[in-house]
């Protein structure tokens, strides 16, 4: 059997996928450079450099101890690791940050066999955003709160332990998605 191979330059479809990719790479470059697009959804206005995310008080009826400065860290890292600002505690931030979980509730949210099965916790926090470099603008209000079923055979405390995580987590993606993607 005889084989014949085809001796050739560079290969244009080769070629064309390596220029198609520079291209596009450019694009990308220039878009995420001139504060057009990010990433991480966050948007900023470029003149905000610096943020200060106050302790978040826990300001419900029911004081579950953890909530306050696990949400409160949460909130810090996650600005940080997903936007260019710089955590400061001064009062010279550019955004300022300050709040309060504001509901901490336990209700009924099914019944089988005229038995409760299902409880809800409801947790909702009240945030206002000032934007020092924009003085005469009034604060920004923020409000999120989140839903979170547990069986009725478990007590408040092991529904607390089992969910504590997604409510930390929950509640801070909303909060970040209200303070970052309305600009």
């Amino acid at each position: 059997m005889l084989v014949r191979q085809k001796i050739q330059g560079p290969s244009l479809n080769g070629l064309h996928i390596t220029r198609i990719f520079l291209l596009v790479m450019l694009v990308i470059s220039l878009l995420a450079g001139c504060n057009v697009y990010k990433f991480t959804g966050a948007s900023i206005p470029p003149d905000v450099k610096t943020v200060r995310v106050q302790y978040i008080e826990n300001k419900a009826r029911y004081n579950n101890p953890q909530l306050s400065p696990q949400l409160t860290d949460k909130l810090r890292q996650k600005i940080v690791s997903q936007t260019k600002l710089t955590q400061v505690n001064n009062d010279e931030a550019d955004f300022d940050i300050s709040g309060a979980i504001t509901q901490y509730d336990v209700s009924t949210s099914g019944i089988s066999n005229q038995q409760v099965s299902t409880n809800r916790l409801t947790v909702s926090v009240s945030l206002v955003l000032l934007n020092r470099k924009k003085p005469g603008e009034q604060p920004r209000n923020i409000s999120a709160s989140r839903s979170f079923d547990f069986s009725a055979s478990l007590t408040l405390t092991q529904a607390e332990r089992q969910l504590n995580d997604e409510i930390i987590r929950n509640l801070t993606d909303e909060i970040f998605n209200q303070l970052f993607s309305d600009w």
